[in-house]
């Protein structure tokens, strides 16, 4: 049994020996390429860049909205006291219910919304209420849906409307 194990390795090693012709082949051509290593590029002198943008706002600070001096024109009315739901983005604010009041028969429902608050409180609102950080005033509820127009400044510094709106959120 040790004889055949014996004899079995041997063949095994002749086997493998024929085999390394192709890596003497590939040793005798990769010294025969030795070339020229290029020159490294010729490195560029630094030029100190001079920061000279210290009189431009800096974008990662909140804005504060000036008065405008310009007459005429679409802007929000920065006198006015500012309502408790205009502190939170609009998106953070979620409209949870409504409520219909009845009035004199002429004029229809009257409908109030309820919002719900970040920190889970409720309040009820109503037509020409302010919500969100845009100055938006609602200007129409129904029982699923309330609609605001926003006042927003654009990049160039005038004020323009957009309409917005939130819908019911069912649980």
């Amino acid at each position: 049994m040790r004889k055949l194990l014996l004899l079995g390795l041997c063949l095994g090693l002749a086997a493998c020996g024929d085999q390394n012709d192709d890596l003497k082949q590939f040793v005798k051509e990769a010294g025969k390429e030795r070339g020229r290593v290029e020159p490294l590029p010729q490195v560029k002198p630094y030029t100190p860049f001079l920061y000279d943008a210290f009189d431009i706002p800096d974008p990662f600070k909140p804005r504060k909205l000036k008065r405008s001096t310009k007459g005429g024109g679409l802007q929000p009315d920065l006198d006015r006291p500012r309502e408790l739901l205009e502190n939170y983005p609009l998106e953070n604010l979620k409209m949870v219910g409504s409520l219909q009041e009845r009035k004199a028969a002429k004029k229809g429902p009257i409908f109030h919304a309820l919002i719900r608050t970040p920190d889970n409180n409720i309040y009820r609102v109503q037509v020409g209420n302010y919500l969100g950080q845009n100055f938006g005033k609602i200007v129409a509820i129904t029982e699923t849906e309330i609609t605001l127009k926003e006042t927003v400044e654009d990049a160039s510094g005038n004020w323009t409307e957009r309409d917005t709106g939130m819908t019911l959120q069912e649980q």
